[in-house]
């Protein structure tokens, strides 16, 4: 059992205001839906991110100013979509790095190397699974300077303390001269935010109502999945997404393996993901106050996302 995973189930649904952890959305399942999501013609996030990664590749490489091979990590990698363009690039420029792509998700990991093997031949690649942190730690004893990739706006979803958290925890992991280059989603039109996230075809919804299938299954519990439905807002002020989950009636869910019982009031909310865009003076303000300098932001031509590098 994922004593990590019972510990915030009971503390977040026990709480006033109830709540669950977005990363724990990305179980294979999970990890699969949200293939789906972004691949969705309105979740506008991965065709600008690809779009930078793709058309700006020379320029990101260049700006790196790395005169010796180094190592690419990349947090969170998922299925290397966006990725592949820039390793691609470098590969083909005969430049000498090493990828190590970092998942939670063995699944996605095995199908990234695969995927990689077969498009580029000859690629370094050495995959871990697991905790970011830890793997960070052992890499940071290397004299190899490394690049950081946390790409996708995963940073959007931790509130302020988190993201700086985070970040400086990310910073005391690198050595000096090393780049972080951050996926941070813009603000923009509320209108193509909120089309993104509460897509029409509910694909954002199975994603949400995935989180509790899976804790069904892991603890042994009954929610009742028609009992919920999916709902989305975004403050158009503080750049915030918030999504939640909604129980439309009063009822009682048994988590048998952790041997508790959480009531839900009719239209009581579960509150999963924050998804936080920013400006970017905002991204600016991020990157000093966690210890780093940025180098340049990289942005879509709509300027709708930023991939911002960023030094210790």
């Amino acid at each position: 059992m994922n004593n990590t995973f019972a510990k915030d189930i009971i503390k977040g649904l026990t709480a006033d205001q109830k709540h669950l952890s977005s990363k724990y959305f990305y179980d294979d399942n999970g990890s699969r839906i949200f293939q789906e999501i972004m691949n969705m013609p309105e979740y506008y996030l991965t065709d600008s991110e690809f779009e930078i990664l793709s058309l700006q590749a020379k320029q990101i490489y260049e700006a790196l100013n790395f005169s010796q091979p180094f190592n690419i990590i990349e947090l969170g990698a998922g299925d290397g979509f966006k990725t592949y363009k820039l390793l691609e690039h470098l590969q083909q420029s005969n430049v000498d790095f090493n990828y190590i792509p970092i998942d939670i998700s063995k699944e996605a990991i095995d199908f990234l190397i695969k995927n990689l093997n077969d498009r580029l031949p000859g690629l370094k690649i050495k995959p871990k699974v697991g905790d970011y942190f830890e793997i960070l730690k052992n890499e940071k004893q290397s004299s190899i300077p490394s690049l950081l990739l946390f790409l996708g706006s995963n940073i959007g979803n931790y509130n302020e303390s988190e993201a700086i958290d985070l970040l400086q925890l990310f910073n005391q992991n690198m050595k000096r001269g090393d780049k972080l280059l951050i996926g941070v989603d813009l603000k923009k039109n509320p209108l193509t935010i909120r089309q993104a996230y509460f897509d029409p075809k509910g694909i954002t919804k199975r994603f949400n109502m995935n989180l509790l299938i899976r804790i069904n299954r892991e603890f042994d519990a009954d929610f009742k999945i028609d009992d919920f439905d999916f709902y989305c807002q975004y403050d158009a002020v503080s750049g915030e997404v918030k999504s939640y989950l909604i129980s439309l009636k009063s009822q009682t869910v048994h988590l048998k393996k952790l041997d508790r019982v959480i009531r839900f009031e009719q239209n009581e909310l579960i509150w999963t993901e924050l998804s936080k865009k920013y400006t970017p003076i905002e991204i600016e303000s991020l990157a000093q106050t966690t210890g780093f300098k940025v180098n340049h932001h990289f942005l879509d031509c709509k300027h709708y996302f930023a991939d911002s590098l960023w030094e210790k």
